[in-house]
């Protein structure tokens, strides 16, 4: 491939990075670009990850080995195996090096010298394949992993020019790692709520409106718990703000805590003072038990009085659940009741009779007269 060529490659391969959506796309389109820039059969991803002291493969394309998944679930290798990623690299920077490309075979390392290589010789012996070429990937300043790129055994075997070009192509993946990190970063933050870490109001439409509808395709439980945190007015009011933050972030942990015993459960901050948790699938004795039990643990916390608490599940004999907004109205409507009762327990629709007055409140057409708001879905229009 010519001067022209490899640009084109290298721009291509930088566009394929910059449309994916999500990390596996990003690192589909970062192996597959690669391995057409370098006339490759075969490619792989794989990240460094220390704390396990591995070498974990993202991804691999081409002439996938019958032991070679797309993504792979547990294809991971023990650094001490491929030390070249820890010991090799940082002897060469510590001397002033760059973290340059080298090339291995079936034989033996063939342009430039390699750390350790008998491991990535048996593998390309056990695979078929004759000749590969390493690049480590470095972002932050840090190792971050390597870009691996084989051809078959027959084909030419990597010239010192491909281990260069080898480097440059893993500089872009890089490049294009760290925009993808910033987007799941900013992803992230845009579900999150900044002050408790928990999830905020648009993750809870989001994987409430996903609920429902598997609740109407195969009846999948459905629960909600609405929590009002009784006495931050009084807290912000007289102990100052701060204070009033640190309550929140406190009742966020306990909520976090009781969501954990729920699986599948979203812990969730809605805005202010309001709280809750998304069960999908638990029972909803279940849901109702750990309810109590957030009930039961809010009430010991330093400050604040405790939380209202109210519960609406599918479970329950509420009626139909056909959307996202009844079930968030009957949750708040247990909860008014809760705060207006002062209950100690959480309130919970449709364990009241056959005239459950949770239920009748939330399919009351307009809010009886102090009710301080109602909870809709993203997409539902103004009641009248």
């Amino acid at each position: 491939m010519g001067e022209d060529g490899r640009l084109r490659a290298v721009v291509t391969l930088a566009q394929g990075m910059a449309a994916a959506h999500t990390p596996r796309e990003s690192w589909r389109a970062a192996a597959l670009g690669a391995c057409h820039a370098l006339t490759g059969s075969f490619a792989a991803l794989s990240v460094w990850e220390r704390e396990l002291g591995r070498l974990r493969v993202l991804v691999n394309v081409g002439d996938r080995a019958p032991d070679e998944a797309e993504f792979p679930d547990g294809e991971a290798y023990p650094v001490h195996q491929f030390p070249e990623i820890t010991e090799f690299l940082h002897e060469r920077w510590a001397g002033g090096g760059e973290p340059n490309a080298w090339v291995e075979t079936a034989d033996g390392p063939a342009a430039g010298p390699a750390g350790y290589c008998h491991q990535r010789v048996a593998a390309l012996r056990r695979r078929g394949r004759g000749c590969c070429v390493v690049a480590p990937i470095v972002l932050h300043g840090r190792a971050w992993g390597e870009l691996y790129v084989a051809r078959r055994a027959g084909a030419p075997v990597f010239a010192r020019s491909d281990a260069d070009f080898a480097t440059v192509l893993a500089s872009v993946v890089a490049a294009g790692i760290a925009q993808t990190e910033r987007l799941e970063e900013a992803r992230r933050l845009a579900y999150t709520d900044a002050l408790t870490g928990l999830a905020n109001r648009r993750a809870v439409d989001v994987r409430l409106d996903e609920a429902v509808e598997r609740h109407r395709t195969d009846g999948t439980v459905v629960s909600l718990v609405v929590c009002d945190l009784n006495g931050l007015k009084r807290v912000n009011d007289t102990r100052g703000h701060a204070v009033g933050d640190r309550l929140l972030e406190r009742f966020g942990s306990v909520l976090s805590l009781c969501g954990a015993m729920l699986p599948g459960t979203l812990a969730a901050r809605l805005g202010g003072d309001e709280f809750c948790l998304l069960a999908i699938g638990p029972a909803a004795d279940e849901v109702v038990r750990i309810a109590d039990e957030l009930c039961r643990r809010a009430s010991e916390l330093e400050l604040g009085e405790g939380v209202a608490c109210g519960v609406a599940s599918t479970e329950d004999p509420i009626g139909p659940v056909r959307s996202a907004r009844r079930l968030f109205r009957l949750a708040d409507a247990a909860q008014y009741r809760a705060k207006a009762v002062r209950a100690a327990k959480p309130v919970v629709a449709g364990r009241e009779g056959p005239d459950d007055p949770v239920v009748r409140l939330a399919d009351t057409p307009a809010p009886p007269a102090g009710e301080r708001r109602r909870f809709r879905g993203r997409h539902d229009p103004p009641r009248s």
